[in-house]
């Protein structure tokens, strides 16, 4: 990186961060990990997918996001009545008052917007899901033949819930690919609890201070792509992934685990994830390390453990621990 713009953009990047920590810790407590990775996501223009029981400030924590990132945010509730319509909009039919001639109007739904939260995504049915995950693939929605482009950035955070199963439509491997990460968030430590209690019962809501444009965030997202990555990173990358599928990793305990393993998006990913860390931290290229440390929300919802797995109580979070050993 030897562009004198491209080092004062990863400078600026760098304080923007700990400007970001410190504006968001007025509303969120803890979950340092979780926004770290959807940082990271959002500047790599990937979706996150977040898996987390109710009552953990999944939806104020994205509300707090774009508040300070300046983006627009818009919530959709999936049930299992949603229609794709729902999301994407719908054409209605217009009078002109002074003609009396009719046309079509269309009405823009709730995917307009720059972060969508889709809560519980995985409570609507296969055809509506379809509907969100093509607008995320293609940044674009076509409603009665016409294409309408979504606002750059856009990003998308879905919520699971990994308690109720029941009366659900899990989302198929296919579609759990379009997303970059699958963040898992935990209960609080005891500490952290009694600030959550003690702030969030005074009655004052803190006020939080924009920090950046939709065209900063923008320029920061073109940065990430020209950040150069060594070639043994890249390999590291693609030999981690490709131990995940079954016959391809030199541990035979691992091929017994897996029946499918991650395919070349979460390469891709991983090293998205790991130049997006990098200039987070204002170093100018990833090494091995940053790789490693998204390396469970890049795969973990990538591979399908099997039985064997199962029956000797090893988690897809384990398979993965062992493959970076």
């Amino acid at each position: 990186m030897k562009d004198k713009t491209d080092i004062e953009l990863l400078k600026k990047l760098g304080e923007l961060k700990s400007e970001f920590f410190n504006e968001i810790g007025k509303s969120i407590i803890g979950q340092h990990d979780v926004l770290d990775h959807i940082l990271i996501a959002l500047l790599c223009k990937g979706h996150t997918l977040i898996v987390g029981v109710p009552g953990l400030a999944k939806t104020l924590m994205i509300q707090s996001l774009a508040d300070i990132l300046n983006l627009n945010f818009k919530r959709i509730q999936f049930t299992p009545d949603l229609m794709p319509s729902d999301i994407t909009g719908t054409e209605v039919i217009e009078e002109d008052q002074s003609t009396g001639k009719r046309s079509f109007r269309f009405f823009q739904g709730p995917i307009f917007g720059n972060i969508i939260l889709a809560d519980e995504i995985n409570r609507t049915p296969p055809k509506t899901q379809a509907a969100l995950l093509e607008s995320m693939q293609e940044h674009k929605v076509t409603a009665s033949g016409n294409t309408y482009n979504l606002e750059e950035p856009f990003f998308v955070l879905a919520t699971q819930n990994p308690i109720e199963q029941e009366g659900t439509y899990p989302l198929p491997e296919a579609q759990l690919d379009r997303f970059m990460f699958n963040v898992l968030i935990d209960y609080p430590s005891q500490e952290e609890e009694v600030s959550i209690v003690k702030s969030s019962t005074t009655g004052n809501s803190p006020e939080l201070k924009k920090i950046i444009s939709k065209e900063d965030i923008i320029s920061f997202q073109k940065l990430i792509g020209r950040i150069p990555v060594a070639d043994n990173v890249i390999d590291f990358a693609v030999n981690l992934v490709a131990s995940t599928r079954p016959g391809k990793s030199s541990k035979d305990s691992i091929n017994e685990w897996i029946d499918w393993g991650a395919g070349p998006r979460a390469s891709q990913c991983l090293i998205m994830g790991a130049k997006a860390r990098a200039a987070l931290d204002g170093r100018p290229t990833p090494d091995i390390e940053d790789v490693k440390s998204i390396a469970l929300p890049v795969l973990r919802h990538r591979i399908l453990p099997n039985f064997n797995a199962e029956a000797e109580g090893m988690k897809v979070d384990d398979i993965i621990t062992q493959l970076l050993e």
